[in-house]
Parts: C-alpha cells; structure tokens; sequence
C-alpha cells in the first residue's frame, strides 16, 4: 500500500484538493476529522482533557467548547504540551486504525490529510509527501477573503505556521493552486497515473 502525504498551509487548497481525491474515490484519512472524532460527548479524549482541564471546557449539553479550551491554552505553553500529551496518542491510533483497515482492504493508494505533516509527523510513515501550493501573495489574498481579515491579521496567521515556500522546496511532489480548479485536478489526475493505471 503506497502512502501519500498530503500537506500544505492556511489557504492553499489543501482542502479543495482532498475533496477531489475523495470523489475520485481514493481513500483519504483527514487528521482534522478524527481530532474532532476523539473527543466527541463519551469519549476517552473528552473525558481526559475534562479531568486536565476542569468542567469549563464543556459546553452545557456536554460538548467541547474550543473556544474556552483555546483561550486555556494560549500562551500557555504548559497547557497546550499537557493537551496535546492527551490528544496526539489518540489521533494516531485512530488514524492507524483507519489506515490498517484500508490495507485490509486491499487499498493500493491511500491519502493521509494532515495540515501540519512537517511539523508534527514522522516522514517515514508516508511514500511520498504532496503540498498544495499557491505563491505568498495569492495565499494571502485568499485568506483575506476567505476569513473577512485585514492584511495584519492574515499576514499574522501565515506567520504563525512554516511558510509554504519552505514546504514547496521539501516536498516530493508540488501541486500549484494558483490558477484554475480544473488546472489543479488535472495536475492530481497526471500524479495519479503514477499508481492507478
């Protein structure tokens, strides 16, 4: 079973390209799905960070509330190392899982979505690594747009993650997103002959 990687950075397309892969009915675990899934109401997760975190992080019907478990974190470098203690473990077993039923399966080719593979993941767990990659000044334009910023507040966002120029200059294959959607998926369609014949 080959493994993809599939990375990139805050409005670059990353998303856009997982969406495609998964209606050409490749197998595509996305990393973010299952932070969610871990720690939905009666979980391990959610149990786990309520006994680190205290009550205050649930919502009245019992769910996560992010927001006041964020505001707990930020700038707190001892929380966020005590969440992620907690979450990382279950993420990967769960994304393990996934990933050891697809080669059940018989699944020659299977996508893992994750945002920040570089930062936080092993290279050797993947064949391959793609980035979904657009130029600075177009990803700062889309983030803009995409989530009402200013200019600040964009730019404070990119800098905050490995810029994905450094990504581009890494990665064992380059998507470009800059133009047209159809442009980007015949660039995944092309890579995808690679293994899919």
């Amino acid at each position: 079973m080959f493994i993809i990687g599939l990375t990139g950075c805050i409005s670059t397309g990353k998303s856009t390209v997982a969406r495609y892969l998964k209606q050409l009915e490749i197998p595509v675990i996305d990393m973010d799905l299952i932070a969610r899934e871990v720690v939905e109401p009666g979980t391990l997760g959610l149990q786990k960070l309520v006994s680190e975190f205290g009550e205050e992080i649930l919502m009245d019907e019992g769910t996560l509330n992010r927001a006041a478990l964020g505001e707990l974190i930020f700038d707190n470098e001892v929380a966020r190392q005590a969440l992620n203690n907690i979450l990382h473990p279950l993420i990967f077993q769960t994304a393990e899982a996934k990933r050891e039923n697809y080669r059940k399966q018989g699944k020659p080719l299977i996508v893992m979505d994750i945002p920040l593979l570089y930062e936080t993941s092993d290279l050797k767990d993947f064949d391959e690594v793609w980035v979904i990659y657009v130029p600075e000044e177009i990803q700062l334009q889309r983030l803009m747009k995409r989530d009402s910023l200013n200019e600040q507040e964009a730019k404070a966002r990119i800098a905050s993650q490995m810029s994905i120029e450094e990504k581009k200059m890494i990665a064992d294959v380059v998507i470009d997103n800059s133009g047209s959607i159809e442009a980007t998926q015949e660039q995944v369609r092309q890579q995808l002959k690679r293994y899919i014949h």
